[in-house]
């Protein structure tokens, strides 16, 4: 098997997810990274290069990300977790540990409630037991912005809410190629699918507590969609632990992936 395979899976509704599978002709510990909004497996590249030489590594887009389907279900927390158990079926993981990103993380963290016998250590980055009342009318303005002025506005909109300040001031000259990266790898319906189903997700207070994995909660000082007060209980709940990196906005795992990808590894390695 090539060091990187790039296939396609199709779920039992006919909806084809795309997934990545690295230095997986070995034997070792299975890591899966899971997106956040508005991101494909392009995101985990850096942290899958940290991670394939001790790890088998997984990424994929998931329903209306990336070169994924959207299928014909309405989007929910429950769809996704099932569409990531029946991946590891079919690329033949038994148990793995779950990465998961803003999104990604209620996806690991639904998956783990749902499906305990496949995940051993859960790594919630960027997230909280509930939206706050400021992060719903954030994600409601960029739905609103998507359907009126398009995806490249919403993308502008979105990059100060997304990033830190440390990130925006030393990274400004790239960020139209962030734009330009957002608006080739999204579809706008399948973004706007994907914010209406966020918008109407539960709070993850009961299903967290139905969780056996050992977990790690990461957050950050300038993050304005989870506040430390919500990524504190979530930890709480899980019976798992937190970790707080100073100086970054929400993309932690962009902002300061050395140091996300060394408090990961330390996490998982003691598993």
């Amino acid at each position: 098997m090539n060091d990187r395979t790039m296939p396609f899976f199709k779920t039992k509704d006919n909806c084809s997810l795309y997934y990545e599978t690295q230095a997986f002709e070995t034997s070792r510990p299975v890591v899966v990274f899971l997106n956040g909004t508005m991101l494909t497996t392009v995101y985990w590249r850096t942290l899958a290069a940290m991670f394939k030489d001790d790890y088998r590594v997984l990424l994929y887009d998931a329903r209306a990300q990336g070169q994924s389907g959207l299928g014909e279900q309405a989007l929910s927390l429950d769809l996704h977790a099932g569409d990531l158990a029946a991946l590891l079926e079919h690329v033949e993981v038994e148990r793995a540990h779950l990465v998961g990103f803003s999104h990604g993380a209620k996806v690991a963290l639904v998956c783990a409630a749902r499906f305990p016998g496949l995940v051993d250590r859960l790594v919630l980055c960027s997230v909280s037991t509930a939206l706050s009342s400021r992060a719903r009318l954030m994600m409601r303005s960029w739905l609103e912005i998507l359907k009126s002025a398009g995806l490249e506005a919403m993308a502008w909109v979105a990059l100060p809410v997304v990033f830190g300040e440390e990130f925006l001031t030393k990274q400004e000259r790239i960020l139209p190629t962030i734009v330009k990266a957002i608006t080739t790898r999204n579809s706008e319906a399948a973004l706007i699918a994907h914010l209406e189903g966020v918008l109407n997700y539960p709070p993850l207070t009961d299903i967290v507590q139905s969780v056996d994995a050992s977990g790690l909660v990461i957050s950050s000082s300038d993050d304005p969609l989870v506040t430390e007060e919500g990524a504190l209980r979530l930890a709480s709940l899980c019976n798992g632990r937190h970790e707080r990196i100073a100086g970054a906005g929400h993309s932690v795992p962009a902002e300061a992936p050395e140091l996300f990808g060394k408090i990961v590894m330390q996490f998982v390695d003691t598993g």
